[in-house]
């Protein structure tokens, strides 16, 4: 009996192979040890109500992150904050996914995903209502911490959120809040300056105007606070509650596949939190205005939604994919020479090919999933390389920061960030071979 047991509980683990489920799967879908919802089961209007919900709080996932770039001279003139604080700046949404993250599935399993999203739809709210009008550097810090914790609590809960309501439309829902959070990563890169503009070049107004989409982010989580549809059900009759209870021990700091992932992980995180937080800076500094250095940080952002569809689906198909790392890495290091050598001359080139270089990202979720057998597997190794790799991209944008300070320029700065794609392309080669972490852990 506890054999079949077993049997049944990795069935429920494991998700489809295709390459559409690779990103839900290895961002932690099971991870909560919660079954999905008979979608047949549940009221119209509960799904409904999640879609609307789902892209709500998907289009919150970023704006506190990249409404701050075009605006961080402000913010640094106005708070009084040196370069190297605001690299800490730019470095605290790594530590806080990588912290704050790592408490989601338990959370989860205590109160229900949807009540976790709720309270993180209402930190995000409240944190970016409060910091623009904070009276000090230190108060800005803890006011953006608390929104950067709703978000790592959200962004973990999504692909859960999915899997449990929508478990035979996993591609489809994934793709959709997916769009939604790079449409709304680039909306706020690209109107935050406008927006302060109309505000009467007021950056705290501009800034603290993207609360207001936070608010209207809660809304339709109120509702969903009590709805555990699924959540202690079990998927079958007679199959156990917890999923991973018979999942076997599988020690994850063993497997030298595992770490390249969370070092390329780690390497691609600090180059697209260095890019979403000082990228608008480098164009002002070369001369480029502010809402032109905002509208480039957004096509920046935009070049992810193509991709973060069209990547999987080629990593899916190929044995190794390593090359698709180097081609990603060398489109990197071509926009970083742009930025060396003329900033000004064709920034809407430049911010394109490190836009295709920060696709990296749902590369590094479609390896993750690929270099385990089971669903356990992946849960286990995406926790690690993503926590593991968030923390290590902390130190990148600080260091940025103290160099632009210290020196006086770019060029030393950029000359870094160029220096570190050859680890990154290195790890990801051995990362994208054909391993299973379950062989060598």
């Amino acid at each position: 009996m506890r054999d079949d047991e077993a049997t049944l509980s990795e069935d429920r683990i494991a998700l489809p192979r295709g390459p559409e489920a690779v990103s839900t799967e290895a961002a932690g879908t099971d991870a909560v040890g919660t079954d999905a919802a008979d979608p047949r089961a549940l009221p119209v209007w509960t799904r409904r109500l999640v879609v609307v919900g789902l892209i709500a709080a998907a289009l919150n996932l970023r704006p506190a992150v990249t409404s701050l770039g075009p605006l961080l001279e402000e913010v640094r003139d106005g708070l009084g904050m040196s370069g190297t604080v605001a690299g800490l700046l730019t470095s605290m949404p790594m530590f806080c996914f990588g912290v704050f993250g790592a408490t989601a599935p338990r959370l989860a399993r205590r109160y229900g995903p949807g009540a976790v999203v709720c309270a993180g739809m209402a930190a995000i709210t409240v944190g970016l209502l409060l910091r623009p009008f904070a009276g000090g550097t230190a108060v800005f810090l803890v006011t953006s911490a608390l929104a950067l914790a709703g978000i790592a609590l959200t962004n973990v809960l999504m692909p859960v959120i999915v899997k449990r309501y929508f478990p035979h439309r996993v591609g489809a829902m994934t793709g959709l809040y997916s769009m939604a959070l790079s449409v709304g990563t680039a909306l706020a890169a690209a109107v935050t300056v406008p927006l302060t503009h109309a505000a009467g070049d007021d950056w705290r107004l501009g800034l603290g105007a993207w609360a207001a989409l936070g608010a209207l982010g809660v809304l339709p989580w109120l509702a969903l606070v009590r709805d555990r549809s699924g959540a202690d059900a079990p998927a079958r009759p007679g199959a156990p509650a917890t999923p991973n209870a018979a999942a076997p021990a599988l020690r994850i700091t063993r497997s030298r596949t595992a770490w390249a992932l969370a070092v390329f992980f780690g390497l691609q995180a600090t180059g697209a939190y260095i890019v979403m937080g000082w990228l608008p800076q480098i164009f002002r500094d070369a001369g480029v205005s502010a809402s032109t250095a905002g509208v480039l940080l957004a096509v920046t952002m935009a070049m992810s939604v193509p991709l973060s569809f069209a990547l999987p689906a080629i990593a899916g198909r190929m044995r190794h994919q390593g090359g698709l790392v180097v081609v990603l890495g060398a489109f990197g290091l071509a926009g970083y020479a742009g930025l060396w050598l003329a900033p000004a001359a064709l920034p809407l080139l430049w911010a394109v090919l490190l836009g295709v270089a920060n696709s990296s990202f749902p590369l590094a979720l479609t390896m993750i999933g690929m270099r385990s057998r089971s669903g356990h597997g992946v849960v286990r190794l995406s926790a690690f390389a993503q926590s593991t790799g968030y923390l290590l991209s902390i130190p990148g944008p600080i260091l940025v920061g103290a160099l632009y300070q210290h020196t006086g320029g770019w060029r030393l700065p950029i000359a870094l960030m160029a220096a570190l794609l050859v680890p990154q392309m290195a790890a990801g080669l051995l990362a994208g071979r054909a391993r299973h972490v379950e062989d060598e852990a």
